[in-house]
């Protein structure tokens, strides 16, 4: 009972209407994340250049494409729902239906909410990204939750479809389809995280001489720490193989490298 959604309170014979307004409300979700991502692409193009405007207009795409996936996949995910309470009402009424398969009812529910609530969260991510005023990790959660959010609306129109449903059959390629676009939203975030980072690192053209030369000393100094910690690292690891290869001589288990190495002579008592 407590794992049950908390929609439980509305009458059964509003969740036909419930499951028509909650499809609709994610399509519209959808429809106004496609819109805010052309307006954000707009303004990337008049406010940044170069390697930022590549990598925004890169991720930019990306969530477009996924867009457009999760669009489709609403939308199928509806033809599919009309077909399941067609074939399986009998003289029922449509509310009937939903009324009598409540819980499955709910889950729909649950499912569509939880698609459009993972777009709308991928936009404002995009949005703060371009902005530079979130962070990238944010994004590729987005995507994830996004990708899980269609899962479980497959699974939800999945348990009363027949087997042969043609529309169970697009339904399911279209999930194949969205997590693929959010993998590439996954993946052009990285890229361009990488590139920035590179960039921002890398870009010395707007110092002076003087702010020059105390980077380039403090590179030295980071440099020569960097040395120092790698050597004693390096001299830990040998002292911890030489520990390693005594026990495992004196438990007559031999480490990897043991065979390279000369066997210790046997002491005398």
């Amino acid at each position: 009972q407590e794992l049950r959604p908390k929609s439980l309170d509305i009458k059964q014979e509003e969740l036909g209407d419930m499951v028509e307004k909650e499809m609709a409300s994610t399509s519209e979700a959808i429809e106004d994340a496609v819109r805010r991502i052309e307006e954000m692409m707009s303004q990337a193009r008049n406010e940044s250049s170069g390697v930022k405007l590549e990598v925004n207009e890169r991720i930019l795409n990306s969530c477009t494409d996924l867009m457009k996936a999760i669009r489709l996949l609403v939308t199928t995910s509806t033809n599919l729902q009309k077909e399941i309470v067609e074939s399986g009402r009998g003289a029922a009424t449509t509310q009937e239906f939903y009324a009598k398969n409540s819980r499955w009812t709910e889950g729909l529910i649950s499912a569509s909410k939880a698609v459009g609530w993972g777009a709308t969260q991928l936009v404002e991510a995009a949005d703060r990204v371009v902005l530079h005023t979130g962070k990238y990790e944010e994004l590729i959660v987005c995507s994830h939750e996004i990708a899980a959010s269609t899962a479980q609306l497959v699974a939800a129109s999945k348990v009363k479809a027949e087997k042969s449903s043609r529309n169970l059959a697009k339904l399911q390629e279209c999930s194949r389809n969205v997590n693929e676009m959010a993998a590439n939203v996954v993946a052009s975030t990285k890229s361009g995280q990488e590139q920035i980072e590179e960039k921002d690192t890398m870009d010395f053209s707007g110092m002076s001489l003087i702010k020059l030369k105390k980077e380039e000393m403090e590179t030295q100094v980071k440099v020569l720490e960097l040395e120092k910690r790698l050597e004693g690292e390096r001299v830990r690891l040998g002292e911890l193989r030489k520990q390693h290869y005594a026990l495992a001589g004196g438990c007559g288990d031999a480490p990897e490298d043991a065979e390279a190495r000369p066997a210790p002579a046997p002491r005398r008592g």
